[in-house]
């Protein structure tokens, strides 16, 4: 995998840092076989420059990602002052890597496997897909010194 065109106010080293820390989910902009742009949000890990998820394998999500890889998205805080990344990609879909990847989400964003939320999940790991998104060229923002938060990261 190439290393992807990075732009913005932050090199690559920031923007990895950001990816690694940030809990806020991906917005994942798909296109439906119908045509038309949809934004999924996904919980996501940031690993070897790669953006990671996983879903379903019969959610209209993962069908819509083997008709069409091309894929737009973002990973942005929520409050004040407003910093993200956003950019584009192919999406790979990995039906054998699905129950690891939805472990390694939950650790990430629950801390623990023992919520009625995660215990749902695991219960159904064996039909989960990772999704292994490659981003072609990624572009930061940073608001905070406009904002009165400050220099950015």
């Amino acid at each position: 995998m190439r290393p992807p065109r990075v732009r913005g106010p932050w090199d690559a080293a920031a923007v990895a840092r950001f990816l690694d820390e940030e809990r806020s989910p991906l917005r994942l902009a798909v296109t439906w076989s119908w045509g038309a742009p949809l934004v999924v949000s996904l919980w996501f890990a940031h690993e070897a420059g790669a953006l990671w998820c996983a879903s379903h394998r019969n959610a209209r999500l993962t069908e819509a990602l083997a008709r069409a890889p091309e894929v737009g998205f973002e990973v942005s805080v929520n409050e004040p002052p407003y910093r993200g990344v956003r950019g584009q990609g192919r999406a790979h879909l990995l039906p054998e890597a699905g129950a690891a990847r939805l472990e390694v989400l939950l650790d990430r964003y629950l801390g623990d496997r023992e919520s009625n939320l995660a215990r749902w999940l695991l219960s159904r790991a064996e039909d989960e897909v990772a999704i292994r998104i490659e981003p072609s060229w990624l572009t930061a923002w940073d608001f905070s010194a406009r904002m009165g938060g400050g220099p950015g990261r």
